[in-house]
């Protein structure tokens, strides 16, 4: 995780404070969530729970409330605290830490486990920096893919270094067949490759750009080939557009794509 101020810290808080986000298997890839180490602590008791959704405010679980449990957290007066556990790439052992709160309700699951429960949380504190950060994060990338989702980025030595991708060299699975390319640019909304091939035999198919990440691993991207151009100089070689499916654009690529803009505003303002 990207080393913050205070400042970026509150910011976040102030901005994105009200704001849920569903912990689906994307996000838990996205944070590196922990979950076997999730649980509900209540007076030295602990409850495995699944984390379902979290803003910095409050959370909603899943976890089986037994009778003995239930009175267990009602004679606490519904004082909880939530333990979260993230693995950080750069760190052999995960971040954990507690957020305490109160439960304020619970709700069937399944019908036919009535011990099955969603449990809602209100924080009754600040959650600690590391979850703030995470979440905003989270929050940042989707909302500045909203507002940049046009601009480019030309891949060279220098902006592969700051997005942490590996190199420029890519595979594209066009109609599920895998090519070798070279990303010439990327977006938000789509990225422009350089391939071997015939482009009008392209256009309109599907296509998914594998990007190695030094930290995040591979990111694959999918989308549809949209137009094509020759390459000067290079009669067997084509240059695809290839435009992304925007609501199945992973988290990880928007933040990838965020954390650049950002080193890019802090090095010239803009």
């Amino acid at each position: 995780m990207p080393i913050m101020t205070s400042q970026q810290i509150n910011n976040y808080f102030d901005n994105f404070k009200d704001s849920e986000i569903t912990f689906t298997k994307e996000i838990i890839r996205a944070t590196g969530l922990q979950p076997k180490h999730i649980f509900l602590k209540c007076v030295g008791y602990q409850l495995p729970c699944i984390i379902y959704s979290v803003s910095m405010t409050s959370a909603k679980v899943i976890a089986n409330v037994s009778s003995d449990m239930y009175e267990q957290i009602r004679g606490a007066n519904n004082l909880v605290s939530l333990r979260f556990a993230f693995h950080e790439s750069d760190k052999i052992d995960p971040l954990m830490f507690f957020v305490s709160g109160r439960v304020t309700g619970y709700n069937p699951y399944n019908a036919e486990k009535p011990s099955l429960n969603f449990i809602s949380l209100d924080f009754t504190q600040r959650p600690p920096d590391d979850l703030i950060a995470i979440l905003g994060q989270i929050f940042e990338a989707k909302l500045i893919s909203q507002k940049r989702k046009e601009e480019r980025i030309n891949i060279n030595a220098d902006s592969v270094k700051k997005l942490g991708i590996k190199t420029k060299s890519a595979s594209v699975y066009i109609q599920g067949v895998p090519r070798t390319c070279i990303i010439r640019d990327l977006s938000f909304s789509g990225a422009k490759v350089i391939l071997a091939g015939v482009g009008k035999f392209l256009l309109e198919k599907e296509a998914a750009v594998h990007i190695e990440t030094v930290e995040k691993g591979q990111i694959e991207i999918n989308g549809k080939i949209i137009r094509n151009e020759p390459v000067e100089g290079r009669k067997d070689l084509i240059a695809i557009a290839i435009q992304f499916e925007e609501e199945k654009t992973p988290i990880e690529y928007k933040m990838t794509l965020n954390e650049y803009f950002k080193q890019k505003k802090m090095k010239t303002g803009n």
